[in-house]
């Protein structure tokens, strides 16, 4: 088989259901390829629903429908998608992961399995993801680092200037590009890279999870690459409420940020980010205030970074579920 698309359902069956739809009228463009849907415990009557689906459609084996009795976070359901594949004889050349509320263009897929099929040394690829409304979304990253931490808090245009080479959001590429990392939302990894690699991290229970990915595979030497020519439409945040800055930044995101640093730097460099952060931000925020200009972060944001990076002991316990 060419490719395994992984969709992760939470929640949001009626975008997951488009979603499908979407990918396997994409997959008609690809020799052979099949779908395996994870309802990651949304207790919403969503697997009914997928069911009901299936036979209406007729996916037959063209689609997989896994149940898990938990939310088992973003890198949890991809995981158990792809443990059961393996696990029933299916060999894949590429794994392509798809938001729920994700559909890819009619060739979005194909256009990557080109891409990878004729750049070898390329591990990983992903789309050009834009909105509903046509907008592109950053979905081209470099590395979080301190430095990057600064400068996201500073938000001062000088400052972006000087440590560009570190901001983390670069700017969309318009042809193909090697890039650090990509936005789960469309993302094709060659098997590969899934065997050397491993699989996704389960300690990130969803952001950060395809930060360390690509991380980890860049450090085995393989490369990630953005495709523009594949397009993927993205709703953004349907399941996490990402896009509502009138609500607080959920416990599971500072979670994921410790564990990227602490992991992949040491625990002294996640404090070092910490403190460039709150630094940039005590530096920013009076100049953003005197221009009458709103920070980019949610609301309670600075609270809640410092009650769980300072005095992580008093942040609540146990691992959230997305809501």
């Amino acid at each position: 088989m060419d490719v395994l698309v992984v969709i992760v359902n939470y929640r949001t069956a009626e975008l997951t259901l488009r979603s499908v739809l979407a990918a396997l009228e994409a997959l008609d463009r690809v020799p052979q390829g099949r779908a395996w849907l994870v309802e990651n415990g949304s207790d919403d009557g969503s697997a009914a629903r997928f069911r009901e689906a299936s036979a209406r459609e007729g996916w037959g084996d063209r689609v997989s429908v896994i149940e898990s009795p938990e939310n088992r976070g973003f890198a949890g359901g991809v995981n158990l998608a792809i443990r059961s594949a393996l696990a029933s004889g299916v060999s894949t050349r590429y794994v392509y992961l798809l938001n729920s509320d994700a559909r890819p263009e009619p060739d979005a897929i194909a256009v990557l399995v080109d891409f990878l099929d004729a750049h070898p040394e390329a591990g990983i690829a992903g789309s050009h993801i834009y909105g509903v409304d046509g907008v592109t979304h950053d979905t081209a990253f470099r590395f979080p680092s301190v430095a990057s931490q600064l400068e996201e808090a500073l938000g001062i245009g000088v400052a972006t200037r000087l440590l560009d080479r570190w901001v983390v959001s670069k700017p969309v590429p318009t042809q193909a590009a090697h890039v650090d990392w990509l936005a789960g939302a469309s993302m094709m990894i060659r098997r590969e890279v899934i065997e050397q690699v491993g699989l996704l991290d389960e300690d990130f229970f969803i952001y950060f999870e395809e930060t360390d990915f690509c991380r980890r595979a860049a450090r085995m030497g393989f490369d990630t690459w953005y495709v523009p020519e594949s397009r993927v439409e993205h709703v953004g945040g349907a399941s996490t409420g990402w896009k509502d800055f009138s609500k607080p930044r959920a416990p599971y995101w500072f979670e994921g940020r410790r564990h990227y640093f602490a992991k992949n730097h040491g625990r002294a460099y996640l404090w070092a980010a910490n403190l460039a952060w709150l630094l940039g931000w005590i530096v920013g925020e009076p100049r953003r205030r005197l221009l009458g200009r709103r920070g980019p972060f949610p609301v309670r944001f600075v609270r809640d970074f410092v009650r769980h990076n300072f005095f992580p002991g008093r942040a609540a316990r146990g691992r959230p579920t997305r809501s």
